[in-house]
């Protein structure tokens, strides 16, 4: 590895010294493709508000990235190297397979991970996020050059059969292909943990595990304590020994054995608050999608004051930070960001 590899980044807590921050300038509702309707079918909601034709009002736009900019000015502060999406507008592709229009470079969490020294471009869900990862390829090319690892898992062909559309009881991707979406993992050293639902498949479980190599362990986190997508608003790991859990999805009897080693508190009761009266499309829990800076700083929703409040107890400060519309358009503080480089190395903690 070179010394200058910009890439670094073991967990979720160390203190953070890079990040990419996601972009709303060209958010547009796109058309619901297969996975978004299984999805939606697998969740029990619509993703996004029916009523809304294609792009988002205007407002909606400019007060997300007036709070980014704000989020973004309070991470330079701190000496943190900021990094933003390319402006891209990709519309009305195709595949072999079929046709779609494009999502928007909002969430970096979903579709790249970052693992150690490696960035991994992942096969996600929806066929409308299948190019999103071209609004980062100038920034992944300078993470190449300075010496980290860039892959990308094989793109899906994302058929119709490989969607569940029929039986809500099981999960709405079938295991024909690898399928994740990156927000399906969280990180604690060598060992990553994987939500097997609607927004990740056990191949794709075994694609991960065969890509990182001998050096981690990829362990499931079943259905059973969140069957919809992704992880970051049911498990956030705080420092070594200490998680953040959903009291509505974790329990005592779906927890893996090994969590169960550190301490577990619950999240309080959300602050539920609309600054629009279009239909959110993340669940009330994206209150608690916060992102930690070091071990004992954290950047939280400013509404959510039981839980900055049950942090601080933890001896974590909190930097409370706005992000108006974090529901409607589908991410909160972790969503929206991807760490690249921590002061950290690679260990174990269970």
């Amino acid at each position: 590895m070179k010394e200058n590899n910009l890439v670094n980044s073991h967990n979720e807590w160390d203190e953070l010294e890079e990040i990419i921050v996601g972009s709303a300038q060209l958010a547009r509702v796109p058309e619901k493709d297969k996975g978004m309707v299984a999805a939606s079918i697998g969740g029990g909601y619509d993703y996004f508000d029916p009523n809304i034709s294609e792009f988002f009002p205007e407002y909606i736009l400019q007060e997300t990235e007036e709070d980014i900019e704000n989020f973004t000015s309070e991470l330079k502060k701190l000496d943190i190297k900021v990094r933003r999406p390319e402006d891209i507008s990709i519309n009305n592709f195709s595949t072999p397979d079929w046709h779609c229009d494009s999502f928007f470079p909002y969430c970096p969490r979903d579709v790249l991970l970052t693992v150690g020294n490696s960035i991994i471009e992942t096969p996600n869900l929806f066929r409308s996020r299948y190019f999103e990862t071209i609004a980062y390829k100038e920034t992944l090319i300078e993470f190449m050059q300075s010496g980290a690892r860039w892959i990308s898992a094989p793109k899906p062909r994302l058929l119709d059969h490989g969607y569940n559309m029929q039986d809500k009881a099981q999960l709405s991707l079938n295991n024909h292909e690898p399928v994740f979406d990156a927000a399906n993992v969280i990180r604690a050293g060598r060992d990553l943990f994987y939500l097997v639902s609607d927004s990740g498949n056990r191949l794709g479980m075994q694609w991960l595990q065969n890509a990182v190599g001998h050096d981690y362990t990829v362990h499931e986190l079943s259905p059973s304590i969140y069957s919809s997508v992704h992880i970051d608003s049911t498990l956030s790991f705080l420092r070594p020994g200490l998680l953040l859990a959903n009291p509505a999805r974790v329990n005592e009897d779906n927890i893996p054995d090994i969590l169960k080693k550190w301490e577990i508190i619950y999240a309080p009761k959300m602050t539920e608050y609309s600054y629009s009266d279009i239909k959110p499309s993340s669940s009330k829990w994206l209150g608690m999608n916060l992102l930690m800076l070091s071990p004992t700083l954290a950047v939280v929703d400013k509404h959510q004051t039981e839980l900055i409040k049950l942090l601080e107890k933890r001896g974590i400060d909190v930097l409370p930070t706005l992000l108006r519309h974090g529901r409607t358009l589908g991410g909160g503080f972790h969503c929206i960001t991807l760490d690249v480089r921590r002061k950290s190395k690679l260990e174990s903690y269970f």
